[in-house]
C-alpha cells in the first residue's frame, strides 16, 4: 500500500470544509490512501455559550494554550466534535467517498495518559488544576487504521481518547494526529488551520516561514505563540515518530491539500519532493 497521508483539518472559524473535503476526494480518488483527524474549537465554544457553560482556557508556564475540560466541558466537546464529524462524512459521502467517522475512544484508536494536575497561570500566578478531563496521547491504533484503509475506507478521527482506566479524554488535534501519522507509516502530515503557516511575527503573514529543519523544531516552539506552539510540538512529534514531512498549511484556501502537498505553508523536516525549502 502507498504511505498514507494523514490531514488535520483545523477546528477554528475560517476553515473551509466544504474546499478541503472537494480537495479530498481528489486526492482519494488518486488512489492515495487517506486518514483525517479534526478538531471542533469552534463548534464547542459555541455550543458551551449556548449550554450556559461557556468555553474556559488554562495557559500553561511554557505559553501553551489548552481548553479547560471538566466532566461537562468534556461531553459538550463529544457532542460538538460528533457533530464535525458526521458533518465531514456527509460531504465526503457526497463526493463519492467512502468516509469512516469514529473518535478516538472507538476501539482504543487513541490511548491517552489523564493529566491529573496542571499547571495554569492566572493574574501572574500559577495555579494546579485537579479536575480537568484532557490527556496526552500515549499511542495511536495503526493495525485498526490499516485495516480500515486496506478496506477502501478514508477514515475520519475526533479528537477523543480513552485512557488506561477506560476514561474518555479531550486530547489535542494535533499532537493526536501526529500519533497517528506514526502508527501508520505516514509519509506526510498536513496540520490545516486557518493562518498561513506558522509566522515569525505573528500575525503578520509576511512573516511566513517556509521551511523549519527536524533540528530547528525546539527554536521554533521558542517564538511560536498560543495554539501555533501545539502544532509545532505536534510537528516536532510525528517527526520523531519517523514521518518525514510536516506541513502546517492555509485551511481557508480553495485547494488546500494540495497546496499544502506543493509547500504552500510551513514545511517541517524532510523539504517536499522536488522542492528547495525557502
Amino acid at each position: 500500500m502507498t504511505s498514507p497521508l494523514v490531514i488535520k483539518i483545523g477546528g477554528a472559524e475560517g476553515v473551509d470544509q466544504q474546499a478541503l473535503c472537494h480537495d479530498l476526494s481528489a486526492q482519494w480518488r488518486s488512489g492515495r490512501p487517506l486518514v483525517v483527524v479534526h478538531g471542533g474549537s469552534a463548534e464547542t465554544d459555541a455550543l458551551a455559550a449556548a449550554l450556559g457553560h461557556p468555553s474556559r482556557t488554562l495557559t500553561a508556564p511554557s505559553g501553551h494554550v489548552s481548553r479547560y475540560t471538566d466532566r461537562r466541558t468534556l461531553e459538550i466537546f463529544a457532542m460538538a466534535t460528533a457533530r464535525v464529524n458526521r458533518l465531514l462524512v456527509e460531504t465526503l459521502q457526497g463526493l463519492g467517498v467512502n468516509a469512516l467517522g469514529l473518535s478516538g475512544a472507538d476501539g482504543r484508536l487513541l490511548r491517552a495518559r489523564r493529566k491529573e494536575v496542571q499547571r495554569s497561570v492566572e493574574g501572574g500566578r500559577v495555579r494546579l488544576v485537579r479536575d480537568d478531563w484532557t490527556g496526552t496521547v500515549t499511542a495511536a491504533n495503526g493495525e485498526l487504521l490499516h485495516l480500515l484503509l486496506e478496506a477502501g475506507y478514508l477514515p475520519v478521527v475526533a479528537p477523543l481518547a480513552i485512557s488506561d482506566r477506560g476514561e474518555l479524554l479531550n486530547v489535542d488535534g494535533d499532537r493526536a494526529a501526529a500519533a497517528v501519522a506514526g502508527a501508520v507509516g505516514a509519509g506526510t502530515l498536513l496540520l490545516l488551520s486557518n493562518v498561513a503557516g506558522l509566522l515569525r511575527s505573528y500575525p503578520d503573514e509576511g512573516s511566513l516561514v517556509g521551511h523549519v529543519p527536524a533540528h530547528g523544531v525546539e527554536e521554533a516552539l521558542g517564538w511560536a505563540q498560543g495554539r501555533m506552539k501545539r502544532k509545532v510540538l505536534g510537528a516536532g512529534e510525528a517527526l520523531a515518530a519517523g514521518v518525514p514531512t510536516v506541513v502546517i498549511g492555509d485551511g481557508r484556501r480553495a485547494t488546500p491539500v494540495g497546496d499544502a502537498l506543493a509547500g504552500r505553508g510551513t514545511v517541517l523536516g524532510a523539504p517536499l519532493a522536488g522542492r528547495v525549502p525557502a
